[in-house]
C-alpha cells in the first residue's frame, strides 16, 4: 500500500527538479534551448530518476546489479539535489519580501546562473565525497573500566563491527580493508553485532570468496554475531521494505554464509568465555527471522551470574535502562550508522537514546557503532565506516 504513496510522490518531485534543473541551465545558454540537448537531458534525467524502479522490477541478473548500483549512487545525489533546490526555493520566497541588494541579485539573470552553478558544484563536492568516504574503514578506540572482577584476565580487547550490508554496494574489497583494520588491533574477541547483508542473498557478490575474507579475522576467544533487521529476505525500495511481515524470513543462506565466515551465530544465546565473563547475544528487537519473538532482558540475563562481568551484544541500541537493571556491564549495538548523511547525523539523536559512541546508564556502558556498510544511498556524508576498539579494564 505504501508503494502508492512513495511512488507517484517520487515521481512528482523528480518533475519539479527535471523542470527547475532546465530553467536553470535555459538560462545560462541559449544553447540549452535546442532540441538536441533536450531530448538526450530528459532521457537521461529520466532514466537516473527511474533506476531505483527499474531495480525493483528486473528479476535477478547481471543487469539487475548493474542498475542496483547506480540507482544507490542516485539516491545520494538525488537526496542532495533535493535539499539544495529546496534551501534555494524558501530562501527565494523569503527574499521577495525583503528587498535590497541581495533581493536584487538573486532575482537577477545573473544572481540565479551563480547560485545554480554553486549548488550544483555543492551537490557534486557532496556526492563525490560521499561515495569516497562510505570506502575508507576507520579504527574508533574507547576503554571503559567494569568494577567486577574477571577470574585470569586483566584487560580485554573487543572489536565491534556492524553493519556490513554485503550487497550491491558493498563487497569484498571493503571486508578486505575491514578484516585488515580488526585484526591490525589483535582482539581478543570480535564482535559482529548483526545487519550483515542487505537482505537480498543474492545480491551478494562472489560470496564464498567475501566468507573466505571474513574468515581470515583471528582472535583469542572467536568470532561470535547476531543477526540484525535487514538479515533477513525482503524486497527492497530505495532502501525501503516493501515486504510483508509474513514474508520476512531468513534465508538460510545467511545462516550457511556466517559458518563459512567462521561466525558464531547467537540467538538469544549466553555463552560463558573461559568461565570469566559472559556474552549475551539477543535477536533483533524488530525481525528475528524465524517468526518467533524474542527474551526480555531480564529473562536471558536471568541465565548469568552476575557477580561475573555481562556484556550483551544485539543489533538495535534499545531497552538500555532495562538491561541495566537487569545486570548487564556492556551493550554493544550497531544500527543507527550515526545517520549516515548529512543531515541524516543532525536527526538520529532525535530518535535513539545512544544514536552513535559510548553512553553509561547507570553502571552499564552502551556503545553503538556506525557500521562498516551502507543502507540505501551508497555515500557517508558527516559520518564514518569504522570499526571499534573497545579496551576493557576490569576492577575487582
Amino acid at each position: 500500500m505504501i508503494l502508492f504513496l512513495i511512488i507517484p510522490a517520487y515521481i512528482l518531485i523528480n518533475c519539479y527538479l527535471l523542470h527547475r534543473i532546465y530553467k536553470w541551465l535555459t538560462a545560462c545558454s541559449g544553447v540549452f534551448h535546442s532540441r538536441k540537448f533536450v531530448i538526450p537531458y530528459i532521457t537521461v534525467y529520466t532514466l537516473l530518476a527511474l533506476s531505483l524502479l527499474f531495480a525493483f522490477a528486473l528479476p535477478s541478473c547481471g543487469l539487475q546489479v548493474a542498475v542496483k548500483r547506480l540507482s544507490n549512487y542516485w539516491l545520494g545525489t538525488f537526496l542532495y539535489i533535493l535539499m539544495f533546490v529546496a534551501i534555494a526555493d524558501i530562501c527565494r520566497l523569503i527574499l521577495k519580501r525583503i528587498h535590497g541588494r541581495i533581493h536584487d541579485f538573486f532575482f537577477s539573470k545573473k544572481g540565479y546562473v551563480f547560485t545554480g552553478i554553486f549548488l550544483t558544484i555543492l551537490t557534486a563536492v557532496f556526492s563525490i565525497y560521499g561515495s569516497v568516504n562510505a570506502k575508507l574503514v576507520r579504527v574508533t578506540p574507547y576503554e571503559v573500566t567494569i568494577d567486577k572482577e574477571c577470574p585470569g584476565i586483566e584487560q580485554l580487547k573487543i572489536a565491534l563491527i556492524a553493519d556490513l550490508h554485503l550487497g550491491y554496494s558493498v563487497g569484498d574489497a571493503q571486508m578486505r580493508r575491514m578484516v585488515e583494520k580488526v585484526n591490525s588491533m589483535e582482539p581478543d574477541l570480535i564482535l559482529v553485532a548483526g545487519d550483515i547483508f542487505d537482505n537480498e542473498y543474492e545480491a551478494v557478490q562472489n560470496p564464498d570468496k567475501i566468507a573466505a575474507t571474513l574468515s581470515q579475522m583471528k582472535s583469542k576467544y572467536g568470532v561470535y554475531g547476531v543477526f540484525g533487521n535487514h538479515d533477513v529476505t525482503e524486497r527492497l525500495l530505495g532502501g525501503f521494505s516493501v515486504s510483508s511481515p509474513e514474508e520476512e524470513v531468513r534465508d538460510p543462506r545467511f545462516e550457511e554464509f556466517a559458518r563459512k565466515a567462521g561466525i558464531q551465530i547467537l540467538y538469544d544465546e549466553v555463552v560463558c568465555i573461559e568461565d570469566a565473563f559472559y556474552l549475551v547475544g539477543r535477536k533483533d528487537a524488530q525481525k528475528t527471522g524465524d517468526g518467533e519473538g524474542r527474551l526480555s532482558p531480564e529473562a536471558i540475563l536471568g541465565q548469568t551470574d552476575t557477580n561475573l562481568p555481562v556484556i550483551v551484544m544485539e543489533h538495535q541500541p534499545r531497552q538500555l535502562q532495562r538491561l541495566a537493571d537487569a545486570g548487564a556491564d556492556m551493550q554493544l549495538c550497531g544500527h543507527t550508522h550515526d545517520g549516515q548523511i548529512f543531515p541524516g547525523n543532525l536527526v538520529i539523536p532525535f530518535f535513539w537514546e545512544n544514536p552513535c559512541g559510548l553512553l553509561v546508564k547507570d553502571q552499564m556502558y552502551s556503545i553503538v557503532t556506525s557500521g562498516v556498510g551502507v543502507w540505501g544511498p551508497a555515500m557517508r556524508v558527516g559520518t564514518a565506516s569504522e570499526v571499534c576498539e573497545i579496551t576493557v579494564n576490569f576492577n575487582a
